[in-house]
């Protein structure tokens, strides 16, 4: 690892390739096909399903439905459909991206029964009234600074009916150095290395995350180098807009 790459603090300046509206096309359809492989080996999704997820959608009468904000390539929101679905408890995903690329990206893949993409944003839906009883996020917080992290949070109290998952990187040293080996000469063409590396910078740390978290939010350290930001909804009621 670069002696350059200072880890003890936030990077907040630098933004990732694939965020630029005029980055290369092709290299971000390449970065929105390998995130399937990247967040099975590195987000801890399928864990966080087993423990969280599917005992609500196995205790529930129906299809518990499901709010996947900066939905990306869509591979997490159709992972959660495609577990559910095998445990025997549909669930219905929806999934959300502002950007029309990711969009584009996501509903050209083919049809999942129990996911939809829709592009819009979490104020959007709060706006409208809708709710859900389960709304999470993968590599989103990242992307925030603080005042858009809070609104963020805030939307999610008002659209999730039992419990907010927001499951992210956890900034360390190792957690850079093992990735930069890692990729290092894969993932061709596209901005997995290099944004990758740069998503390590601007994560949160466990400590750095409980400090800007509101009340009744609770922040988990996961293994490997992850951190879930987690909202129990149905203990707590939601203030009114």
């Amino acid at each position: 690892m670069s002696a350059a790459v200072d880890l003890r603090r936030r990077e907040t300046s630098a933004l990732e390739l694939m965020d630029d509206p005029e980055c290369d096309d092709d290299a971000l359809t390449k970065t929105y096909g390998h995130f399937a492989l990247v967040n099975r080996v590195v987000s801890g999704w399928h864990a966080v399903y087993r423990r969280r997820i599917a005992p609500l959608a196995r205790a529930s009468a129906v299809p518990l439905t499901i709010l996947d904000i900066g939905s990306g390539g869509g591979d997490v929101a159709r992972s959660l459909a495609t577990w559910a679905a095998r445990d025997g408890h549909p669930v219905e995903v929806t999934a959300i991206d502002p950007d029309e690329r990711a969009f584009a990206y996501a509903s050209a893949l083919p049809p999942l029964p129990g996911v939809v993409f829709e592009r819009t944003a979490s104020r959007d839906l709060v706006d409208a009234g809708r709710e859900f009883d389960l709304v999470v996020s993968n590599h989103v917080l990242h992307h925030l600074e603080p005042a858009t992290l809070e609104g963020l949070l805030r939307d999610s109290e008002h659209l999730a009916r039992r419990l907010v998952i927001h499951n992210d990187i956890a900034r360390a040293r190792l957690a850079y150095a093992a990735y930069a080996v890692a990729t290092t000469g894969t993932f061709r063409g596209s901005f997995i290395h290099d944004d990758g590396l740069l998503s390590i910078r601007r994560s949160y740390t466990p400590r750095e995350l409980r400090r800007e978290a509101p009340e009744g939010w609770r922040v988990e350290s996961q293994w490997p180098f992850r951190v879930l930001l987690t909202f129990d909804a149905a203990r707590r009621a939601v203030p009114s807009a």
